[in-house]
């Protein structure tokens, strides 16, 4: 296990630090577009001064099974359809920090907890570069989980504290213009993943009840700098989508 780790850590290391250093060149890249209005079919008016050019940065939170990889994949088609561009993206990422954090989540790597944390912080703060890219270019970023999931995750486990200021850099250097949470209760949650063919580190009762407790306790505890929405998961997937779309509407300036 050190040495699959310690194959990383330079990466780990040089990623952290270049990217704290573009921190300081970057204070100011969003600029105002024309002020217009969208029509579209939906019958919801977009406002595309309130838009401007940039696009908005939204995660999706939930413990596991909370389907917000489908919610994701329904918002992205409904903001398409308005004309407005997506990229979807989560954490872990697809990059080589966040293939290692992956396999500690499979059970194919064993490690210790503050171990994880790091490396999700890591991956994190590599993951942020290409997000404002996005986010320059006008693409709306849809992000499967975000900073929100470390606290509930890993401060369940090791010092909170210790966790948010581990992720101190990315509150810093991009929050969230929306935190959807998608609440579903334990026992919906387990009957979820049961249906599917792995399991990962995460995913029992005692984890995910505990799990639960702390995203609001994190969520009240950051209310009045982060634009959080908690949103029932339901069973019908398009109860949830309509909830999702109205806090979104409002987020784009849009009216019903």
């Amino acid at each position: 296990m050190g040495k699959v780790i310690g194959n990383y850590l330079p990466i780990i290391f040089v990623v952290v630090r270049v990217d704290l250093l573009a921190i300081r060149r970057d204070e100011a890249y969003f600029q105002n577009s024309p002020s217009d209005t969208v029509d579209n079919a939906a019958g919801v008016c977009y406002n595309r001064k309130a838009m401007d050019t940039k696009g908005k940065f939204i995660v999706f939170e939930g413990t596991d099974g909370s389907g917000k990889s489908t919610q994701i994949r329904l918002l992205s088609q409904y903001l398409q359809e308005k004309g407005v561009p997506v990229f979807e993206t989560h954490e872990p990422t697809a990059s080589p920090i966040g293939e290692v954090v992956r396999a500690c989540m499979s059970g194919s790597v064993d490690t210790d907890e503050r171990a994880i944390a790091l490396l999700f912080a890591a991956d994190r703060i590599d993951h942020i570069a290409s997000i404002k890219q996005k986010l320059e270019e006008g693409f709306t970023v849809l992000c499967d989980r975000y900073y929100f999931s470390s606290f509930a995750y890993n401060g369940g486990l090791v010092p909170l504290e210790w966790v948010i200021e581990l992720n101190r850099p990315a509150m810093e250097l991009l929050r969230a213009d929306l935190t959807v949470f998608l609440d579903v209760n334990v026992e919906e949650t387990m009957n979820r993943v049961l249906r599917r063919t792995a399991r990962e580190r995460y995913e029992n009762v005692e984890r995910q009840i505990l799990t639960r407790k702390n995203y609001f306790e994190v969520f009240d505890r950051f209310k009045a700098t982060e634009h959080i929405a908690i949103v029932k998961s339901e069973p019908a997937k398009e109860a949830t989508q309509a909830a999702i779309r109205e806090v979104v509407d409002g987020l784009f300036g849009g009216k019903s």
